[in-house]
């Protein structure tokens, strides 16, 4: 090879690389519009206010289920599935309070109590088994239960997690049951499915008593 012929490939080369590098922006440029989960009713990172709080168990709050809002789902999502968990519960395993599977993909939010009764979830989707399961602290099973945690102990954190699935039907595709724990599905979400999750969409706020 000349050194003419080397340099006109030198060049090439370059101009390939930029033309790449060119092409891969917009790509970074929209890994900006994130699946994001919030809610109206609970700041991130703040506190919990006591219309949300359990009112059984010594503790005395409106048990309404929190307004969640979410954006930006991954392309390809044909289900969501919402579990809010306390892992400081003192259990040693953490404490569930509040599941819903099946949640159709054309849904972006859930008003506030939307948790309180199977009829006011949207339609397909369904509350799932969580740690209040046969207490009656709910209104029945499958309702979401709010924060008690022990009095005296420094605020617990809660976790909000939404998960994009590529599948319509979480248990159809696993091949576990409806009433599975949360902690079955947990595992099937974050390990089970594989692939078909598509994206997990979070925030944390806090309650202690």
């Amino acid at each position: 090879m000349t050194l003419k012929a080397s340099t006109r490939f030198s060049l090439l080369a370059a101009l390939l690389v930029s033309a790449t590098g060119l092409a891969s922006v917009p790509a970074v440029a929209g890994s900006s519009d994130k699946f994001e989960l919030s809610s109206p009713d609970i700041a991130s990172g703040g506190t919990i206010d006591d219309k949300f709080v359990l009112n059984g168990f010594g503790c005395k709050g409106g048990n309404i289920s929190p307004a969640l809002q979410w954006k930006n789902a991954p392309a390809g999502t044909k289900s969501f599935v919402l579990q809010v968990y306390d892992p400081d519960a003192p259990t040693g395993s953490g404490f569930w309070h509040w599941t819903v599977y099946n949640i159709p993909a054309n849904v972006t939010q859930l008003a506030q109590g939307a948790g309180n009764a199977p009829a006011n979830l949207p339609a397909g989707a369904y509350g799932g088994v969580n740690d209040y399961q046969d207490t009656g602290a709910t209104g029945g099973n499958g309702n979401y239960g709010g924060p008690c945690p022990p009095a005296g102990d420094k605020p617990h954190p809660y976790e909000f997690t939404l998960f994009a699935l590529a599948v319509d039907d979480i248990d159809a595709a696993a091949g576990v049951p409806k009433t599975g724990t949360a902690a079955l599905h947990g595992f099937v979400l974050n390990k089970g499915l594989g692939d078909k999750l598509l994206g997990k969409a979070s925030f944390t706020a806090a309650y202690g008593r």
